[in-house]
């Protein structure tokens, strides 16, 4: 089975970790979480993402928001970066993740938005996976009436 890896620079995060966690969970999805600092601790976080025999990743990261991609340049993996709202609204860390340069991609959603992060995961594994695939079918279903 398929496995998301949750990575998250501080544990001041781990309101955001949980969102994700919930949602992989309710889709089936194993996951594991690591609280690692790019800037403080970068050999610990490379040698984990190497380590690592997780599909997919999202990182999430406030502030100087490296995280995200410094984990996408150590792995051909999918990363997919959230933001953090801090100091300024969460646009610094949105403007960090989403410029990248050739060849280092990392996939962004909304500000604080580890919710969808954890929906484009699901969507990602769902490519090859015809049970994840069902029940991201089942999860768009029920959205549709509650929203009119």
């Amino acid at each position: 089975m398929p496995k998301v890896a949750i990575v998250a620079g501080s544990r001041s995060d781990e309101k955001l970790v949980n969102e994700a966690r919930e949602v992989l969970e309710s889709l089936g999805i194993n996951n594991e979480v690591a609280f690692i600092s790019a800037h403080r601790d970068p050999e610990r976080l490379r040698e984990y993402v190497l380590r690592t025999d997780a599909d997919i990743f999202i990182a999430i990261a406030g502030l100087a928001a490296h995280l995200p991609g410094v984990i996408a340049s150590t792995t051909i993996k999918p990363v997919i970066g959230v933001p953090v709202s801090a100091k300024l609204g969460g646009l610094d860390s949105l403007l960090s993740i989403v410029q990248m340069p050739y060849g280092v991609p990392v996939a962004t959603v909304g500000i604080d938005n580890a919710k969808n992060a954890a929906i484009l995961a699901a969507e990602v594994l769902a490519l090859k996976y015809e049970e994840i695939r069902e029940r991201l079918s089942n999860l768009r279903e029920s959205l549709r009436g509650g929203v009119r």
